[in-house]
């Protein structure tokens, strides 16, 4: 502490004629030189200090009600999406059970309509065979009438005379056309 106040007595020593010297007294000049520096950034930068200090403040409060409002925003987003969600999950529930149903009825009429087409076709198949049946006795008939006619025409060539069997002809050939027109 002398030093500091041995400082301050040699200022008062110091020659006023305008000399410029130096103190070479490490102790003695830097705490002086300290406080002569801390009270000019005291002094002149306590503005600008305080200044720093609430622009600072002023962004951070800016930055977490900006962030609050995101958040605000971010949390009705979910809140949307979540009810969103919800309505495609009942909607994505809904269509399942009416597929199920859907599937259902289809079903019951792809049976109904495959009963009907076998019901169908069993009734095509019964009266294309009662055809060929009734085709297949026509058929029988028509060659049991050729094979009677021919046996009856072989007994009467070898029975008959020439003019007999041209009159006998001529009465069978009005027979069959007769006939003919009777099936026909």
């Amino acid at each position: 502490m002398k030093n500091v106040t041995d400082s301050f007595v040699s200022l008062g020593h110091w020659p006023s004629a305008g000399s410029f010297g130096l103190n070479t007294d490490i102790l003695a000049t830097n705490p002086i030189n300290l406080s002569v520096v801390l009270g000019v950034l005291i002094f002149f930068g306590k503005g600008v200090l305080s200044d720093l200090l609430d622009n600072r403040k002023q962004r951070i409060l800016n930055t977490i009600r900006n962030s609050e409002e995101l958040r605000g925003g971010a949390i009705e987003r979910l809140e949307k999406a979540r009810a969103r969600l919800r309505r495609v999950e009942r909607e994505a529930e809904d269509y399942i059970v009416n597929g199920y149903q859907e599937i259902e009825r289809e079903k019951l009429n792809l049976r109904n309509s495959i009963g009907n087409n076998l019901e169908r076709l069993e009734n095509y198949k019964n009266e294309t065979i009662q055809f060929e049946q009734q085709r297949a006795i026509n058929q029988v008939r028509q060659r049991v009438f050729q094979q009677a006619l021919q046996g009856a025409l072989g007994t009467l060539n070898s029975c008959l005379n020439n003019e007999l069997h041209l009159r006998t002809i001529s009465a069978n050939i009005g027979v069959f056309g007769a006939m003919k027109e009777i099936t026909d």
